[in-house]
């Protein structure tokens, strides 16, 4: 028997409807199926005009009814869709002729009038129905959400989070899409008259099969698969006087987050956009304050529960470098043979035993102009607000400092970069003097070279295994930063490696 999950709400309102359609707007992805059923007038079309609005982050983009044209396409930012009216077919057969048999691939489908096409939509869909109560006003309605197959985990999850937002006092917020990221998380920013807050959906889930002695890979090499530990960081880096988003309410087990918003002013600019020298000068400042303190590995999250921050150890490090392996040497279809896998092993194995030997501190390890946003009414460090934090390790302070200058979205010019390499080096050397300059850029050229690999490696699954192709065009530059890299002598074997076995991206 099909597993199916239900529940009901009553909707007062309009902007109650289009508060429930964000919300399940959050939660779905490329193949799902919503269906609207309803009597005319049930608002149907409205609560379909909401969602499409809140995804394309548009509140006045032009939505008609598809009664005549019966399927209208929209290529959204997160996702295309394809906005349906079946009230004009006679038969489930004409889903054919209007090309929604089989629906399209990778694209979510909002369906009205799905009666007319009964026993023809997928087993795995969410189906809203929507119903008059005008005993609670002309604009009232309720709705009754039902998931079926697979969809049943997101209907679930969908009264989870209002049931969260009911009892944080957000349920009435109005809602705004906000931009994702490479990770399955998604982020919405709700609006009251006290303010501003950033809901966070972060659903517990691994990234990827048990393909690493029994693991993920995101268990592998460390990488959050639930919100704890984005919690006990940030409560952590506030701690020690870094501007990361305060916690307001929480669902630990739910994966529900609501925290402070920093805003959206950033630490570059122009077209196509560097370093704002200034800001990155902040940001260099403050990972050297925070790499001058003893910092606790373990970190409190609520009563009674810690957070230990996981090891960044060179196992880690050799599973996220041979992504290179994997999916970038395939996608240029130079495919590594056994030999030269285990060359590769063999040298960054060496090259990662002398991070490994170093002293270790938190590593936020997407520390790069995404994640920094630029807090102008602050001081000092504190000017430079993180997010992002989830996946903290234990591991070489150079590791940040190298995804901070050698920032894979943009073009950090390498001037800058020994600028502001020299300029940590300083701070450090001025709070301690055992600080080993000479040994640090070692360091930052291994970092820099493991990190730069890995990136090679990701953006290729990214757009192979994701659908994500947007994150090619960066692989020039990491393919520039790698170069500076591996010119540092202790890199030389890497650097030969590289030139035997690895073709330079596309473009």
């Amino acid at each position: 028997m099909t597993e199916q999950t239900s529940f009901s709400l009553a909707l007062p309102n309009e902007a109650a409807t289009a508060a429930l359609m964000a919300d399940l707007a959050l939660l779905i992805g490329p193949g799902d199926v919503i269906t609207l059923s309803g009597d005319l007038g049930a608002g149907k079309t409205s609560a379909a005009r909401a969602m499409i609005r809140y995804l394309a982050g548009d509140d006045a983009l032009e939505v008609p009814s598809p009664t005549f044209t019966l399927a209208q396409s929209y290529d959204l930012p997160s996702f295309p869709l394809v906005h349906a009216d079946l009230y004009r077919i006679a038969d489930p057969g004409e889903m054919e002729e209007i090309g929604l048999s089989p629906l399209p691939e990778a694209t979510v489908a909002l369906i009205e009038w799905p009666e007319r096409a009964e026993g023809a939509l997928p087993t795995d869909r969410i189906d809203i129905a929507l119903t008059h109560r005008p005993a609670l006003g002309s604009q009232a309605r309720a709705a009754e959400i039902t998931g079926h197959g697979k969809a049943a985990t997101v209907v679930q999850r969908l009264k989870t989070l209002r049931e969260f937002l009911e009892e944080a006092r957000y349920l009435d917020a109005g809602r705004k899409r906000m931009a994702g990221d490479a990770s399955t998380r998604s982020y919405a920013r709700l609006m009251r008259d006290d303010g501003v807050v950033i809901l966070m959906n972060s659903p517990k889930r691994p990234d990827g099969p048990p393909i690493y002695n029994g693991k993920s890979y995101s268990a592998a090499v460390h990488l959050a698969e639930d919100v704890t530990p984005f919690v006990a960081i940030a409560n952590g880096l506030r701690g020690h006087g870094i501007s990361a988003p305060a916690i307001h309410h929480a669902d630990l087990n739910a994966g529900f987050l609501i925290t402070e918003d920093f805003g959206t002013e950033g630490v570059i600019e122009g077209d196509p956009p560097g370093p704002i020298v200034e800001r990155y000068q902040a940001a260099t400042d403050m990972l050297a304050a925070l790499h001058s303190h003893t910092l606790p590995t373990i970190l409190p999250v609520a009563p009674g529960k810690n957070y230990s921050i996981p090891v960044f150890d060179t196992e880690a490090m050799l599973i996220e470098s041979s992504l290179l392996l994997d999916w970038y040497l395939p996608d240029r279809n130079a495919p590594a043979t056994d030999a030269a896998r285990a060359d590769f092993s063999a040298i960054l194995r060496q090259l990662l035993a002398i991070s490994d030997a170093a002293p270790r501190t938190w590593a936020l390890r997407d520390f790069h102009s995404p994640n920094l946003i630029w807090l102008a009414a602050r001081e000092g460090i504190r000017k430079v607000g993180v997010i992002d934090i989830q996946d903290t390790v234990l591991g070489p302070a150079a590791y940040d400092l190298a995804s901070l200058l050698q920032d894979a979205r943009i073009d950090v010019p390498e001037q800058v970069e020994l600028t502001m390499l020299t300029a940590y080096i300083k701070v450090r050397r001025a709070v301690d003097s055992t600080f080993d300059p000479a040994g640090f850029a070692e360091l930052y050229a291994i970092m820099s070279a493991q990190r730069n690999t890995k990136l090679l490696g990701i953006f290729a699954r990214l757009n192979r295994r994701d659908g994500k192709p947007h994150y090619l065009k960066h692989q020039p530059r990491i393919w520039t930063y790698l170069s500076r890299s591996l010119a540092h002598p202790t890199l030389a074997p890497l650097r030969e490696w590289y030139q035997r076995h690895v073709p330079a991206p596309r473009g």
